[in-house]
């Protein structure tokens, strides 16, 4: 059965966290996990496996970033634990699953480039460590999960995937980087040039890395039994290869053309 990658995916009433476990481990599907700090690759590397291997694709970091720019626009105090987390009880986070076109909608407004500009990624942590906001968005992402596992799997990419949400995915990808490659690659992403950008940039990722690894709730961690890959100096093509090789995969798998080896980092 081919995947049906336009769907579209709502919070909904949520199960308890055994069984949810229990759900996805019980699904056909493959389910291929991807951790990693900011920058590393991991959209890049998520969304093409996800091409390859003809399965949807699951950005969560998104979710928390459209989170954040609806606290931002609705002027929350993101250091407000309790008024966060009421938000995200009230708030309705859709999520597109299609590789080639992933969404994100708030209350039914898109809001896809909204929430990658400079003032929600250096306000996202701080939404992100809150425990009732963790709680609400996994469970959601666990049922999306379950629900994929039904047309064939889903590649999901985060902080706290392999570790968290899906601890039992067959397949567990850690991507990581320098922090001067990372610090790179995301200016690139807002479209700064500028050393001074760039400089910026750089301080910022250092305080997102220790935010999002000392936090009390899902902290960010090599998840047990993953596949480590820096990709400092890797290709988007190397580093597909290597986590479809780890799949039991040919090159010449899933309903894209392969993809030719290349010397661009990945972006």
């Amino acid at each position: 059965m081919e995947p049906d990658h336009g769907s579209a995916f709502s919070t909904g009433a949520s199960a308890d966290d055994a069984t949810q476990q229990a759900a996805i481990s019980s699904g056909q599907g493959l389910v291929v996990a991807v951790d990693g700090p900011g920058g590393s690759g991991k959209s890049t590397v998520a969304r093409e496996l996800a091409r390859r291997l003809g399965l949807r694709y699951l950005d969560t970091g998104a979710m928390y970033r459209a989170l954040t720019q609806l606290a931002l626009e609705q002027r929350i105090d993101i250091e407000d634990a309790a008024a966060v987390g009421e938000l995200s009880e009230r708030a309705v986070i859709s999520v597109g699953v299609d590789p080639d076109a992933p969404t994100i909608a708030v209350d039914g407004t898109r809001v896809d480039a909204e929430i990658r500009t400079r003032a929600v990624t250096n306000a996202v942590s701080a939404i992100a460590a809150v425990a009732a906001v963790r709680g609400r968005l996994v469970a959601q992402q666990r049922q999306i999960i379950e629900a994929a596992g039904a047309v064939g799997g889903i590649v999901v990419e985060g902080r706290d995937i392999g570790s968290v949400v899906a601890p039992d995915a067959e397949i567990k990808v850690f991507l990581t980087a320098s922090t001067e490659v990372r610090a790179l690659r995301r200016s690139r992403q807002l479209g700064e040039k500028g050393v001074d950008d760039v400089a910026r940039t750089l301080a910022e990722l250092d305080r997102r890395d220790v935010l999002d690894s000392t936090r009390a709730a899902d902290p960010l961690a090599v998840p047990d039994g993953a596949i480590v890959l820096d990709s400092t100096t890797m290709g988007v093509p190397e580093v597909v290869e290597e986590v479809l090789r780890h799949c039991g995969q040919s090159t010449a798998v899933g309903q894209s053309a392969p993809v030719g080896r290349s010397t661009n980092a990945v972006s």
